[in-house]
């Protein structure tokens, strides 16, 4: 098989030479005048019939039927048929044109007309090749069966796959609707770096590196959150960044080590704010790109349109775990609690920590409709303001989808007397092993000592709103790029 597709290629090439000796080396070519793409002519037959338009695209199909052939061609909005007759296009043209391989580049001019069968198409006037293809394409990509090629060579996945292609248009159009739903808010778009030298505002191992410049190491951020609180201090009250974070994490159909995170801050707001402006961002962003709010996901159908569900944690966890943690009274007896239902703990864990192992042991994967989780304990949650009735609780909240968190949101903690105590537990957490505990940064809280407004803030996972917004089981499936393993280990 392998000398037959080497046979193959060697036959590209000798095309692509017989070509340039003929002083048609389509590489030469530099741009293109492309008028119309296939949708667009498809869409408008009525308006478009015999017209002269000009497409670009690859060559996926060709059947030569002596003067006369037909062709399909792929551009970025989908296929369109050309009837290529070598009275139309010259002699010496439709002789290079039968030479053309399935892959290859090209532009074809020509009138918009239907076929007996009724198919939209072009009576090509002009081919010309503007590029070659010197590698096979598969014929069905779907079948192969190492899957990982698809996500490595995503090129050859966008050809062959139309649905992929759809998946990555509809990405764009997300994030444009939720940058124009947060321009309409009054929202700021910023940047923040993403070489720090302290990676705060999650709970995650960054990747590490060195800056030869500086002689200093430094790290790639896990968050947007510390630099865009700092704007809120500076009186740019609503603000939003959209851009790649860096976990030191493995892989699986929901993670990624690199990532689209979306954070916002507003001032003078809380979570309640945050909650609403969440659910109506995201009915707004689904009807605006899938037209419903009705989003058909795996074999559910999840529905964006009525109120999301509110529920505390420790409610959730009393309705599907059925143990009701207010009358959990010390760390050691939640720790008996978390032995007896078979929930692994460390050492240094307290009960907030262990009440939040038994809503992701019980409860995440029951909530498929949108239900916003609040209240979470204070171990769990550095950089939130207490609740000011319960103090061991702060007002934070995630929303979960599909069993999934699709965001993460707080009133933020603005005390920084405070702020520095909670740093300090972080510390300690550290020492005792916790890899993922931050780290004190002092120029932050710095900035809170100089004041910062009651804010509500927010981050997205872009990638799993897209996931849900396309009916995608894994996220490698709407990153572009994911990382994956060296092909060579």
């Amino acid at each position: 098989m392998a000398e037959d597709i080497n046979q193959l290629i060697k036959v590209r090439h000798e095309k692509l030479a017989a070509l340039q000796e003929a002083g048609k080396n389509p590489f030469e070519i530099t741009k293109c005048e492309v008028t119309h793409h296939s949708m667009d002519i498809k869409n408008n037959y009525e308006e478009m019939e015999g017209k002269t338009v000009t497409i670009a695209g690859r060559m996926m199909f060709k059947r030569v039927m002596g003067k006369a052939s037909f062709c399909n061609v792929r551009d970025l909005q989908g296929d369109i048929q050309a009837y290529v007759a070598r009275d139309n296009i010259g002699e010496d043209s439709y002789k290079d044109f039968k030479k053309y391989d399935v892959g290859d580049l090209m532009t074809i001019t020509g009138e918009v007309f239907k076929t007996k069968t009724g198919e939209i198409s072009i009576h090509a006037s002009d081919v010309t090749l503007i590029a070659k293809s010197l590698q096979i394409l598969p014929e069905k990509f779907h079948g192969l069966t190492d899957t990982d090629m698809r996500y490595r060579q995503r090129y050859v996945d966008l050809i062959m796959n139309p649905d992929v292609k759809d998946t990555f248009v509809k990405r764009t159009k997300i994030l444009r609707s939720i940058r124009n739903f947060l321009d309409d808010q009054g929202f700021m778009e910023v940047e923040t770096p993403m070489l720090v030298s302290n990676a705060g505002g999650a709970a995650a191992r960054p990747f590490e590196t060195h800056y030869n410049a500086l002689d200093e190491d430094v790290k790639l951020r896990i968050s947007l959150e510390l630099y865009l609180k700092r704007l809120i201090v500076g009186g740019m009250e609503r603000v939003y960044e959209i851009g790649r974070v860096f976990r030191n994490e493995g892989t699986d159909t929901r993670h990624n080590p690199e990532f689209t995170l979306m954070e916002l801050y507003q001032a003078y707001t809380d979570y309640y704010g945050m909650m609403d402006l969440t659910e109506n961002m995201f009915r707004h962003v689904a009807e605006e790109v899938c037209g419903t709010t009705l989003i058909p996901y795996a074999e559910e159908e999840i529905d964006l349109g009525k109120p999301f569900e509110r529920i505390t944690m420790l409610d959730a966890v009393k309705k599907y775990a059925d143990i009701d943690f207010n009358t959990i009274d010390s760390d050691e007896a939640a720790k008996k609690l978390a032995d007896e239902h078979h929930i692994e703990y460390e050492d240094r864990h307290t009960k907030g920590d262990i009440l939040n192992l038994f809503f992701e042991e019980y409860v995440e994967d029951k909530l498929i409709q949108p239900t916003f989780v609040m209240d979470h304990p204070v171990e769990v949650s550095p950089l939130t303001k207490r609740k000011p009735d319960n103090p061991d609780y702060v007002e934070r909240f995630e929303l979960f989808i599909y069993g999934r968190e699709m965001c993460n949101a707080y009133s933020e903690l603005n005390d920084p007397i405070d702020q520095r105590a909670r740093f300090e537990a972080q510390e300690k957490a550290f020492a005792a092993g916790d890899e993922e505990a931050n780290h004190t940064d002092e120029d932050f809280l710095n900035a809170l000592s100089i004041g910062m407004p009651p804010t509500g803030g927010i981050g997205y996972g872009i990638d799993r709103l897209v996931m849900l917004l396309t009916n995608s089981p894994a996220i490698r499936d709407v990153i572009l790029f994911p990382t994956l393993k060296s092909i060579d280990k």
